[in-house]
């Protein structure tokens, strides 16, 4: 709740700046300082392990630069003994922006330059404050901000999960503000049982080039952290594992932010235009083992990118469904959210086909249109591996209402996973053989095992239920009318 309180405060603070109007930028001016925080924490743990085996640590952010010097000078409390905010020395008001803008983005950002390695941590600090702006016009807000932030702390493991929970949900929250954050956050129980069926596991490559906020990527590397026996296995999932990219700005840096609260310290995150990549071109070394991704539908690609597919289209979606099918290793697997659309739609038939034919199409989870909050559009996963071409292919849909107050959890997933395993028959899963399918490949979900259930009154006497039912909602009115004079 500690978390949870502060970042509400926070909100409540930044809906007075004239240059933060939405959730989007909330979390924004949130993430610079959160993230600047939990650096300071980090760099001091790491500091005092280096002094416990007795070698010297070099902090990235030094001098005046560090958390703990320019936003939260401590003085000791001669009454308490305590550490206490250094007032007197603490900038506020125009000093405290003017050193923001002038001094503290510009030295962040020139860890660009400075860096030996681009897969360095010291390389993503310089990339994310290149990429952010200061939108906090206020220097007396900014002090606010700080010293709350200032009382949270990330070493223990509690507390680094507990923030990165609560971070997930200010992602969903800017996901709920808008299609412009809509476009980034998929349910969390719904990636988690993607990457069950998936499995991904350590000396695996992962990658999403439709990262948005790097859910994909955060929640595999928790799954697969479980499974670490070694040393090299650790430096597997910090160095040579996860790999996304991200076309939009806020995204990219959301996306980069997050996946080092999860615990990746230079994620291999890229700031651009997947689909600029022409098919053609793909190497065998830029392949991957396996690929989880909800691409954007819709939108709108310069000509010269839609000369970059096989098969050309204008919807971004079946693009990227041409690029997963050209980035997985053979033998690669893969876990695709999709609209539904893509089963039966006659501009993606040749690209289904080429699915069928290249991939072994196993296993298509439909879902109900309330799954993603505010987006009203039903959608199904695509579970492939690549290097045979599909001959049976398994079906379940999810048969319940979602809401915003009712979302999908965990639990509503249970029965899907259990029966994966085997792909066996039941009320809501069903097998189809893809061998007979005809030209169009229509991969429509039609469930042959769901009963319908089918009224058969007569219409007299569904007009009479109707008429009882009025009658009665207005004897319960005239009742309330009369309690209320």
């Amino acid at each position: 709740m500690k978390y949870e309180n502060t970042f509400k405060a926070i909100d409540q603070i930044l809906w007075k700046e004239q240059g933060c109007g939405s959730e989007l930028d909330y979390l924004e001016q949130k993430s610079w300082m959160l993230f600047l925080k939990y650096l300071d924490d980090l760099e001091t743990e790491r500091e005092e392990e280096a002094e416990l085996e007795g070698k010297a640590y070099k902090r990235l952010v030094s001098g005046f630069y560090r958390w703990s010097q320019w936003a939260t000078p401590k003085k000791r409390d001669p009454q308490t003994g305590k550490m206490v905010l250094d007032t007197v020395n603490a900038m506020s008001g125009d000093d405290l922006v003017e050193f923001v803008d002038q001094k503290l983005f510009p030295y962040l950002k020139d860890f660009q330059n400075t860096a030996t390695q681009t897969d360095s941590l010291e390389y993503k600090i310089g990339e994310i404050f290149g990429e952010l702006h200061n939108k906090i016009r206020s220097g007396f807000n900014m002090r606010e901000i700080i010293n709350m932030i200032d009382e949270l702390h990330f070493q223990s493991a509690e507390d680094k999960h507990e923030m990165t929970v609560l971070y997930e949900s200010n992602i969903q929250r800017m996901g709920n503000a808008g299609r412009n954050g809509g476009e980034y956050y998929t349910p969390r129980p719904l990636i988690r049982s993607i990457i069950k069926v998936v499995d991904p596991k350590i000396g695996e490559t992962v990658y999403d080039p439709a990262c948005g906020s790097a859910g994909f990527l955060c929640e595999a590397f928790l799954y697969m952290k479980d499974k670490i026996k070694s040393v090299k296995d650790h430096e597997i999932l910090q160095k040579d594992t996860f790999f996304g990219k991200e076309k939009k700005g806020l995204p990219y840096i959301i996306a980069t932010m997050n996946m080092i609260f999860h615990g990746v310290s230079a994620p291999n995150i890229t700031h651009g235009n997947t689909l600029a990549m022409n098919l053609s071109q793909i190497q065998e070394s830029d392949r991957k083992n396996v690929i989880l991704a909800n691409p954007p539908f819709g939108g709108n690609e310069r000509g010269e990118v839609l000369q970059n597919f096989e098969i050309r289209t204008s919807e971004t979606a079946y693009m990227f469904m041409q690029h997963f099918i050209k980035m997985l290793k053979a033998g690669g697997r893969a876990g695709i959210v999709i609209k539904n659309t893509f089963l039966s739609n006659g501009d993606a038939s040749a690209i289904r086909k080429m699915l069928l034919e290249n991939c072994n199409l196993h296993t298509i989870l439909d879902l109900p249109s309330g799954v993603f909050t505010g987006a009203g559009v039903k959608t199904v996963v695509l579970f492939f591996t690549k290097g045979e071409p599909t001959e049976k292919i398994w079906y379940y849909q999810v048969d319940k209402h979602f809401t915003k107050t009712q979302p999908l959890t965990e639990a509503d997933m249970e029965e899907f996973l259990a029966l994966q395993k085997t792909q066996a028959e039941s009320e809501h899963s069903w097998t189809i053989d893809a061998t007979k399918l005809d030209d169009a490949c229509d991969l429509s979900v039609k469930n042959p095992n769901k009963v319908e259930e089918v009224d058969e009154r007569t219409p007299s006497e569904i007009a009479e239920t109707i008429h009882a039912l009025n009658s009665e909602n207005q004897t319960l009115i005239n009742e309330i009318m009369e309690m209320v004079k």
